[in-house]
């Protein structure tokens, strides 16, 4: 699996081939250092954690600052892993950028959604509502919420008014329309989530990955 951790800078339009107007999300990727490698002996798993933004070290704790000075590499503000099969052709200080993935490849994107409140179960949950005629207490309200004698209780899961966003949210099977590898960007057809300038984690799309390893056989 290849990855890469990023900046949502916003959207625009670009064109195809033939004319046709194409919605992209713009997200400036990395570049990204390999700070560490972790391996199967040693950690159980493998994989590479990458770091992504300039920081100084009186923003970081002692913990962090020490594995920067024993890696010998400049403190990062993000830190991310990437698991994959095997982390053994990477290398520590080794610079990954937005080059990695081509046009017409397929990605998942992660990042936290925008955080929207306090929210009712109409907009957090796309509930009908009430009447919303005269005389109506119904309205906007969720209405009944539990049974009478059974279950005499709210089942679990039933959508109620609450805090809506700010959670990890992941798309999958976003096609690259296009990398421009000198300004590191990359254009990402439809929109992702997150606000202008949120931290974004592009992986090798693995749903369209296991699709193709499954024609083959």
């Amino acid at each position: 699996m290849v990855g890469i951790i990023g900046k949502k800078l916003g959207m625009t339009t670009v064109f195809d081939e033939t004319g046709n107007a194409i919605a992209v999300t713009v997200v400036e990727a990395g570049p990204c250092t390999v700070m560490q490698i972790r391996d199967n002996e040693k950690d159980g798993y493998s994989a590479i954690q990458l770091g992504y933004g300039a920081v100084k070290e009186k923003h970081l704790k002692k913990p962090q600052i020490g594995q920067f000075k024993k890696a010998n590499l400049e403190p990062k503000k993000y830190l991310k892993e990437f698991r994959m099969d095997d982390a053994s052709s990477y290398t520590v200080g080794q610079e990954l950028k937005a080059d990695i993935f081509q046009a017409g490849d397929f990605i998942d994107v992660s990042s936290l959604s925008k955080g929207r409140g306090f929210a009712g179960v109409m907009k957090r949950h796309n509930y009908d509502g009430g009447p919303m005629s005269h005389g109506s207490n119904f309205r906007r309200r969720a209405g009944s919420i539990g049974c009478n004698s059974y279950p005499a209780r709210v089942w679990k899961g039933k959508g109620m008014p609450g805090h809506m966003g700010n959670t990890l949210t992941t798309i999958q099977n976003l096609k690259v329309v296009e990398i421009r590898p000198d300004d590191n960007l990359i254009m990402i057809k439809g929109a992702i989530p997150g606000a202008i300038n949120s931290i974004v984690k592009l992986t090798s799309a693995v749903k369209k990955r296991n699709k193709k390893k499954n024609s083959m056989n």
